[in-house]
């Protein structure tokens, strides 16, 4: 007998309480909404029921649709688009009997509409409510564009759609999205109450999606429709959905709510099989698919707690790392080499505290406590109680290995020595020490209170329990961790350095550093290379290409432009001068002026202008940069420095803003199709050389037509 999905009860009161039972999120599974259609029917028909109480087992309401089924067809046939009209709507909405949500935990997408659909809605305080979907690439599809308006407002609705905005029990009550509040002991009878008093006439009996004293008249409503598709356009301009989210609330302010319904599941229906919603999905499965590392978290080991962190070096890196830590209650202890330098780190990191309390996000008090957990040093003395250190100097070798000596001697033996370089092999940053199995890489990315990616790296002695340990830091810091093997550059920076490569390569030959620039930023990332060069600064970018040109000689191209401007004082946006030039505000501006620099590198290197590069299309400056970091992505994998392809993806979008709505490099490559980037490769490798040639692992996948992504069992299984 199949288990059911809903459990129905009916207390004396006469109030039926149907509790949703698929834990741990109640997820709106098929099953779970026939089960809610046949016992919402039951309670209709039974004499001694006199209204309905909706509530989740476990704690919470519903998390909502299940993301692994977005795009399949429910058993049966059925759509679950059409759940909004003929049951949400007709049946459920239109109850003879007042039906009211008591909401606690969460309730996100499809478990909000169905609170929606309620009557009245009680929540918890603290209970998270939102409609999340378009991170998915698609619509709510239980109704959600129709009725969170009616409830909230057309400006507040569309704020919360298109950002995905999750807000707590206490602000939806003050938005008007429930009707009151209660302690979670009290919740199920306070709703029950609250329908009886419905039954009785003393509280009111609303139907959601035709509720308007909350709704602005109607040409305001456009002018407020029109305003939110322009900035989707400024925001998002290479995705569709959000305008179409605009366009089926307005469908519904014009014609009516039930028209708006239809053209939500029919629009619905149509970005579920939308490849930006299979990108969004992917990643989203891609994120969660990195906490499981084989040979770490397989091994039945308990993370050990961490109370106290050192953070050696207050650069803009290490001061980042240290205002992520103590935002996030770790005592921390920040170590310069003399006073100077360490008034300077402990100054950026209360600049990134104010900075937080400028925008909103923290209190004063907030900010005190939390700049309380830090301690400026100058010695090691303090470190014997550590338990875990986070190094973050220059990319200088011999710096590094002296600073791992002096973490030896003066560290406990449980402590975890974690290194930041982005490009040093690890063994040979501890090679001076006898404590390998303690070195761990942990690789943040700049601003590190901001960014949500941790690369951890681990060599063949690292124990896995240091790599846990780290694992679990990240957890607690609100970091995606992906784990990597040791080499140099690991997999993040080893797998972007024939972006920037490239697009100097394409420079030096004629084309426009700012057309490229445009045209990378208009794909979807933050930013082109040269704008994201000045950001980085000269003086880290050339630091790093030079460790990396020791390790992949035979493909390197090696670019004098940067050093050139270097001569001639060009830092960046440090300084104000690198590829652009910068106003006070920082804001950028071309130079007409950099095209001496280029004609300078050629004449050094001994290039020309290529008329073909000159005249790039936008498409093939995409092309021109990424397929080269799709290739060294394959050699990262065929040498097992990543787990597995999906890695890559995260590491992409999370640690350089390639865009998630592209699924990640894979996922992205694999769209386009391995013989058709090979093929280009080849082509231009012919032309141009060995730092366009494709691995091994890349062209024997396009000769098999093989996706990329697909793992070697896989890949083996297609033959």
């Amino acid at each position: 007998m199949k288990e059911r999905k809903t459990i129905m009860e009916v207390g004396s009161d006469g109030i039926a309480v149907i509790t949703l039972n698929d834990p741990p999120l109640n997820l709106l599974s098929h099953d779970v909404l026939v089960s809610l259609k046949e016992s919402t029917e039951l309670a209709m028909q039974r004499d001694d029921v006199k209204a309905v109480v909706i509530t989740g087992s476990n704690g919470k309401f519903s998390g909502g649709a299940n993301v692994s089924a977005f795009g399949t067809v429910p058993q049966g046939g059925r759509k679950v688009g059409l759940w909004s009209i003929d049951f949400l709507t007709d049946v459920f909405e239109a109850a003879r009997k007042p039906i009211v949500a008591a909401v606690d935990g969460v309730a996100l997408g499809g478990g909000l509409e169905v609170a929606m659909a309620c009557h009245a809605r009680i929540s918890t305080s603290n209970a998270q409510l939102g409609l999340p979907e378009l991170q998915f690439g698609i619509l709510p599809g239980l109704g959600g564009t129709q009725r969170l308006p009616r409830l909230v407002g057309l400006s507040k609705a569309l704020e919360m759609l298109l950002a995905s905005k999750i807000v707590k029990g206490e602000e939806a009550y003050s938005l008007g999205l429930v009707d009151a509040i209660a302690p979670t002991s009290e919740l199920v009878n306070r709703a029950c109450s609250w329908a009886l008093c419905i039954v009785e006439h003393k509280k009111p009996w609303i139907s959601s999606l035709y509720k308007l004293d909350k709704l602005e008249p109607l040409a305001k409503a456009r002018i407020i429709c029109t305003s939110a598709r322009a900035r989707a356009k400024k925001q998002s301009p290479n995705l569709e959905f959000p305008l179409a989210c605009v366009d089926v609330i307005e469908e519904g302010l014009v014609s009516g709510p039930r028209a708006g319904l239809w053209k939500e599941a029919e629009t619905n229906e149509e970005l579920q099989h939308s490849t930006t919603s299979k990108s969004l999905v992917h990643i989203f499965f891609a994120q969660r698919a990195t906490t499981k590392v084989p040979g770490v978290t397989d091994q039945g080991l308990q993370p050990r707690k961490v109370y106290k962190v050192a953070v050696v070096g207050g650069g803009l890196m290490g001061s980042g790392i240290a205002t992520a830590l103590i935002l996030h209650n770790y005592s921390v202890i920040l170590k310069e080499v003399n006073e100077q330098f360490l008034q300077a780190g402990i100054g950026r990191v209360k600049a990134n505290l104010k900075s937080r309390a400028k925008n909103g996000n923290m209190s004063l008090e907030k900010l005190d406590k939390t700049f309380s957990l830090l301690r400026g040093v100058l010695e090691y003395d303090s470190f014997r109680d550590v338990d875990l250190v986070i190094e973050a100097v220059t990319e200088d070798i011999l710096l590094k290995q002296q600073i791992f000596i002096d973490l030896e001697k003066y560290c406990p033996p449980h402590c975890v020595l974690a290194t930041n370089t982005s490009t040093f092999d690890l063994n040979l940053v501890g090679k001076r020490t006898n404590v390998h199995n303690q070195i761990v890489g942990a690789h943040f990315f700049s601003p590190a209170h901001v960014r949500p990616l941790l690369e951890i790296i681990h060599t063949e002695q690292t124990s896995a329990q240091a790599v846990l340990d780290l694992i679990n830091l990240a957890k607690s810091i609100k970091k995606t961790a992906i784990i990597v093997k040791n080499s140099t550059g690991f997999a993040t920076t080893r797998m972007m350095f024939p972006y920037s490569m490239a697009a100097t390569f394409l420079v030096e030959r004629g084309a426009d550093i700012y057309k490229i620039d445009q045209a990378i930023s208009k794909f979807g990332m933050p930013m082109g290379p040269f704008r994201m060069a000045d950001l980085v600064g000269f003086g880290v970018a050339t630091g790093a290409r030079a460790n990396m040109r020791k390790s992949f000689s035979e493909r390197w191209y090696d670019s004098k432009l940067m050093q050139v401007m270097q001569e001639d004082d060009r830092a960046g946006q440090t300084n104000g001068k690198g590829f652009y030039v910068y106003d006070g505000n920082r804001k950028a501006f071309p130079d007409p002026e950099i095209e001496k620099y280029i004609e300078k590198t050629r004449r050094i290197s001994g290039v020309s202008i290529d008329p073909k590069l000159k005249s790039l299309s936008e498409k093939e400056i995409v092309e021109m940069l990424f397929f080269p970091v799709v290739n060294e992505s394959c050699r990262i994998l065929a040498e097992g420095i990543a787990i597995k392809a999906s890695d890559l993806d995260v590491a992409s979008v999370m640690g350089f803003g390639f865009p998630a709505y592209r699924g990640g490099i894979i996922f992205w490559a694999d769209s386009i199709g391995p013989k058709y980037i090979c093929s280009k490769l080849v082509e231009w490798s012919r032309i141009y050389g060995k730092i366009f040639e494709p691995c091994a692992y890349l062209k024997e996948r396009a000769s098999r037509d093989v996706p990329l992504g697909a793992s070697l069992e896989q890949a083996t299984s297609r033959l």
